[in-house]
């Protein structure tokens, strides 16, 4: 019975969320209390709220003060050479920039940490899409995907929980899937060329120069029309106007408007220099994360608006984000209380380890890859991995079935994971670009899916897995 409630809760909320019938925190907070009470646990519905508020408790406070950190530094202008030198190289071709929004994810996750990569990746390219008119979920869709494939790194959490739930090393997990993790890169940039032709076709060509200016419209060169809004349901594309795009709207364009007020050029290197200073400290760990952004925060505003009416109307300009962000991680924190306080998780999983017929027992490698997809989007990665891997890796090894393969195809499902409504990274990803959590899900889970299985396969291909 709770393996059904189990999955019927969660079939719920994603229908919900998907059809916007509900917003993702209302969602988030009553369906969950409501199959609290099926279950017949509804009196100790306050405990596990208050144990899943606990625990994710430091994750909220580190986004809100992440938020305000970076949204200092866009409004002080230290992504602005960026941006100008991404488009500069994608030239205002759609294609250019939906693949650089892949490379630039991907390169900035080597820091291990998804809201950190978020917040920087769409800071830097929200801008170009709004100004292209471009798809946001396109954005948020190849942003997580490229980062759930490189948070499969040692230090990004996945593996290291794989080898201290199997009591391995780490490297022995890692090194080997470099190859089949490769694979993944490439079908994530060839991901980005498909929709970025698909946008290009849509939108054609842009003035680069005319792009540029942030008072000025711009206009289509190219033979693929106008286009007919973002394609994402969210209304967030520029207004058409005949012939072209209106892309007079100063605020949608604020990192490239160089005129704005909160410009602090002489103060550049200085933010640069702390940034660089605030990841390094984050990949070292000498200070908890939350603590880290407190203070580089409190530094960022100091600093660069000394006047306190000044860092008021800072923090007042990120408030909505901020707010956004932080109660959908409380809310989640309902959903994650209960789903694991209840025990469906438990059930949910026994289950599904239970149906694996025995004549598969020796393709437990690919029984396990599979599996990690709906576990790994379904439930925390502290859930799948200290909760299912252990009984997975036992089966295996009862049929032949090295811990180290088990292990290694644990982490194909990671490029899904990055998407889950359970991850609190996501909705800083959604929030950001201003994109429905509804729209981000039913556009992403099926490449982000595909992404997994040619991962999978390729570990199979490379007798990895």
């Amino acid at each position: 019975m709770l393996t059904i409630l189990g999955f019927g809760m969660i079939a719920t909320f994603l229908v919900l969320i998907m059809l916007k019938k509900m917003s993702p925190i209302a969602a988030l907070v009553l369906i969950p209390a409501l199959f609290c009470v099926f279950v017949g646990k509804g009196a100790h519905l306050g405990d596990y709220v208050i144990k899943g508020v606990g625990s994710l408790a430091p994750t909220a406070a580190m986004l809100m003060f992440a938020i305000i950190y970076f949204g200092v530094m866009i409004d002080v202008g230290l992504f602005d050479p960026i941006v100008r030198g991404i488009l500069r190289f994608c030239k205002a071709d759609p294609m250019r920039v939906v693949v650089g929004t892949a490379v630039l994810a991907a390169i900035v996750s080597l820091d291990g940490d998804g809201s950190t990569t978020f917040m920087i990746t769409v800071s830097a390219m929200y801008p170009l899409y709004k100004r292209l008119g471009m798809s946001l979920v396109v954005m948020t869709g190849v942003a997580a995907i490229a980062n759930g494939v490189m948070n499969t790194l040692p230090w990004g959490g996945p593996t290291a929980r794989a080898a201290t739930a199997l009591k391995l090393d780490a490297s022995d997990i890692f090194v080997p899937m470099i190859p089949a993790l490769a694979v993944g890169l490439v079908a994530v940039l060839v991901l980005s060329y498909v929709l970025g032709m698909r946008e290009r076709r849509r939108l054609g060509y842009l003035s680069l120069d005319k792009v540029l200016e942030p008072e000025s419209e711009t206009v289509l060169v190219g033979a693929g029309g106008a286009g007919s809004g973002s394609g994402s349901g969210s209304g967030d594309s520029p207004r058409k106007a005949s012939g072209g795009v209106d892309a007079s709207e100063g605020d949608d364009f604020q990192g490239l408007d160089p005129a704005r007020e909160t410009l602090r050029p002489k103060l550049y290197w200085f933010n640069a220099l702390l940034t660089v200073a605030l990841l390094t400290s984050m990949i070292m760990e000498w200070l908890p994360i939350p603590v880290l952004f407190l203070i580089g925060a409190a530094l960022a505003l100091t600093v660069n608006f000394p006047h306190i009416p000044d860092q008021k109307a800072r923090i007042a300009a990120h408030a909505d984000n901020v707010v956004n962000v932080s109660g959908m991680v409380f809310a989640a924190a309902v959903f994650t209380g209960v789903l694991g306080g209840t025990g469906m998780v438990k059930h949910m999983a026994d289950w599904l380890v239970g149906v694996v017929p025995d004549s598969m027992g020796s393709q437990m490698g690919l029984v396990t890859g599979v599996l990690s997809l709906p576990l790994t989007y379904f439930m925390s990665n502290d859930g799948f991995y200290f909760g299912v891997l252990p009984v997975l890796a036992e089966a295996g090894a009862a049929h032949g079935v090295s811990p180290l393969e088990i292990a290694r195809a644990s982490l194909a499902g990671q490029a899904l994971h990055m998407s889950s409504p359970l991850v609190p990274a996501v909705y800083v990803l959604v929030g950001m670009a201003k994109v429905e959590f509804g729209d981000h899900t039913r556009f992403t889970v099926k490449w982000a899916a595909l992404t997994c299985l040619v991962v999978l396969g390729s570990g199979i291909l490379f007798g990895i897995i």
